[in-house]
């Protein structure tokens, strides 16, 4: 599945060499396509798939959409990527259009949503720490703002267990804006004595069960 996702993605960088140069990454077991860092489109089993943008509604209401289904820990995820079927392909000024409608959609929503209240620009918060929270009903710093390093940590570790006390400190520095190190050492102690005695609580109501 591999070698026909790769070779794909040439045929995408050829297609679309007016858009821009097309960088990929391998993302939620497909990859990724993107110029300027802007994601604009999916390539998965060998299948493209366009973003779902508000341009392009015309063409989607004349042809049934097939989202892209992905597998994430076991669940099949829907994601806003349509698939670009052979009728698409054959003709190549509309995928040209659409992919650029794609494209459009995709940066348009991107500086909507790029300032200051996206997780991932906070301190000690990656792209991948960004979509943990979301999964667990976070989605902005007003929300993370609301809850609490510690009422977040706990919803987070409702979804994987294993996650340290270093998450915790690294919210609480997201919260204050600050490297997760330069949290003041009294609400660190603070911190490290909840969990603690949370995760105390957990083993022996587990030991209970």
């Amino acid at each position: 599945m591999r070698k026909i996702s790769y070779k794909r993605i040439q045929q995408c960088e050829n297609y679309f060499a007016s858009l821009g140069t097309i960088s990929h990454r391998a993302l939620f077991g497909g990859y990724s396509l993107s110029i300027d860092g802007t994601v604009f489109a999916m390539v998965a089993d060998g299948e493209l798939y366009l973003r779902v943008c508000e341009q392009g509604v015309g063409y989607s209401a004349s042809n049934p959409l097939r989202l892209l289904t992905l597998n994430k820990r076991g669940r099949p995820v829907s994601l806003n990527y349509y698939l670009v079927d052979d009728a698409l392909w054959q003709d190549q000024p509309m995928l040209l259009k659409m992919s650029a409608m794609s494209l459009r959609g995709a940066l348009s929503e991107k500086k909507r949503r790029g300032d200051s209240r996206r997780l991932k620009n906070l301190p000690n918060i990656t792209f991948q720490f960004e979509l943990l929270l979301s999964e667990a009903g976070i989605h902005d710093l007003e929300m993370l703002r609301a809850l609490g390093s510690a009422a977040a940590w706990q919803r987070l570790r409702a979804i994987r267990k294993d996650l340290s006390i270093n998450v915790l400190f690294a919210l609480e520095g997201a919260i204050q804006g600050i490297h997760a190190t330069r949290i003041p050492l009294l609400r660190r102690q603070h911190l490290l004595n909840w969990a603690e005695k949370l995760m105390e609580r957990s083993k022996i109501t587990l030991a209970e069960e």
